[in-house]
């Protein structure tokens, strides 16, 4: 089995942002496929123990939901209630392509994840009009982790997919990743974006415009988006497969209205969940050319937007992540794949596992709070800059985001007290965070 089941954040098609233009806010039409618990017989197809078990060995290894929302100050929060009961996860993932592996069918995986774990039957939709004739259900590892997360860390949240051609021309997938975008209000308060990234300079400022202008819509609407800071270091994502290696963030995390997640290695007890300490996420990956790391550093896109302003260590332009959580696919949370009449429990990795993980606290807060957060940026930069930061937030403080490209360094970033360009301020305590985010954001 490889060591890293979750792809890096841009799967192999170009796809993911928009074209000049807009388009108007797409309705919720066409195909759209739900399931509260596994197909007939799903679940007495995996009825023998898993083919692998991350949770028995050393490295790689991976936490159970308990144990890593324990770690991150969740756990106190399910037990009273707090749960994503009324609210909604909204996921643009790209849809399975003929002959793809690691195929499977979401409803046997998250079934066997429910049973594993004795978390509840999970409230999943899928919505197939951006990507009319596909299987909704028929899932790569990328869209199931992403959903498997969301349920681990909001249990009782409802989840949308809206489904993505992923084999399609640039001009076809930027349009539909701009829909998606505009077609989430109407469907939840909270997105998560694990898919589609780029290298801010291989796009044109229209197509950057249009994605904005999507992100702004979403923002008028109270809808928080979290997005994948990328897993490429300071190089962000290449934009062909012989990149001229420099320093560089991946958009939309780029972008000031999007909630930017980098990503680290989490360590924590295997007894009791309790948190021990984390650092930047920065390995080699067995399988994978290169080193893959936390994605960070500073817009070339973007000037710095207000809510980062009177932030050490940041200058005149958008600093990139917000905030982290675990991404190292040696530590990571546990997901599980169900096929063939056997099921495996692996780890998650990439920053794409910690995309997930914010949504999944923002809806939290949301349903803590009584009202849609919405754009949570600044109120999590008041908490950075307030007595109650070290409360709210691990502070991750070592390690950095340097990665070696064939022959070439691209210096990256060191993490220290505070923010920093890797791992923004840190990873939750959502105990202390949650509660505060629902008094300091205003409508």
């Amino acid at each position: 089995m490889p060591a890293l089941r979750r792809k890096p954040f841009l799967r192999g098609a170009v796809v993911g942002v928009a074209a000049a233009g807009t388009l108007a806010a797409a309705a919720v039409t066409g195909s759209v496929a739900s399931a509260s618990t596994a197909p007939s017989g799903a679940g007495n197809a995996t009825a023998a123990g898993p083919v692998f078990d991350c949770r028995t060995l050393a490295s790689p290894t991976c936490y159970s939901p308990w144990q890593f929302r324990t770690a991150y100050g969740i756990q106190p929060l399910t037990a009273r209630g707090i749960t994503g009961r009324g609210e909604t996860v909204v996921m643009p993932e790209f849809a399975a392509t003929p002959g793809e592996d690691g195929v499977t069918d979401v409803r046997q995986d998250i079934a066997r994840y429910d049973s594993v774990f004795g978390l509840p039957a999970a409230r999943l939709k899928v919505i197939t009009t951006l990507a009319p004739g596909a299987s909704p259900f028929q899932a790569p590892d990328e869209y199931a982790g992403d959903v498997e997360i969301v349920h681990a860390i909001a249990p009782q949240a409802a989840i949308d997919v809206i489904l993505i051609p992923a084999d399609v021309s640039f001009a076809l997938g930027v349009r539909d990743f701009n829909a998606a975008l505009r077609m989430a209000p109407s469907l939840g308060s909270v997105v998560s974006i694990t898919q589609g990234g780029f290298n801010e300079s291989c796009l044109t400022s229209g197509q950057v415009a249009t994605i904005h202008s999507a992100l702004q819509f979403d923002r008028e609407q109270h809808v928080t988006v979290a997005v994948a800071s990328g897993d490429f270091g300071a190089e962000g994502q290449p934009c062909t497969a012989t990149p001229t290696p420099a320093r560089a963030v991946v958009f939309p995390a780029s972008d000031p209205l999007a909630l930017a997640v980098g990503g680290t290695s989490l360590d924590a007890s295997h007894k009791t969940g309790a948190y021990v300490g984390e650092t930047v996420w920065n390995r080699p990956v067995a399988g994978l050319p290169g080193v893959v790391a936390s994605g960070g550093g500073f817009s070339g896109d973007f000037a710095r937007p207000a809510y980062q302003a009177d932030v050490r260590g940041i200058g005149a332009r958008r600093g990139v992540p917000d905030v982290a959580s675990d991404a190292d696919p040696d530590t990571g949370i546990a997901f599980v794949e169900a096929a063939g009449g056997q099921f495996g429990i692996y780890p998650a990795g990439g920053t794409s596992a910690g995309a997930p993980v914010w949504a999944a606290i923002a809806a939290l807060a949301d349903q803590y709070a009584g009202r849609h957060l919405g754009f949570i940026n600044p109120a999590i930069y008041e908490i950075g800059r307030s007595a109650q930061y070290h409360r709210a937030f691990h502070d991750v403080t070592k390690g950095n985001n340097t990665v070696q490209v064939g022959s070439v360094t691209v210096k990256g970033f060191a993490a220290g007290p505070g923010w920093d360009p890797v791992t923004g301020w840190g990873s939750p305590n959502a105990q202390v965070l949650i509660p505060l985010l629902a008094r300091d954001v205003i409508g």
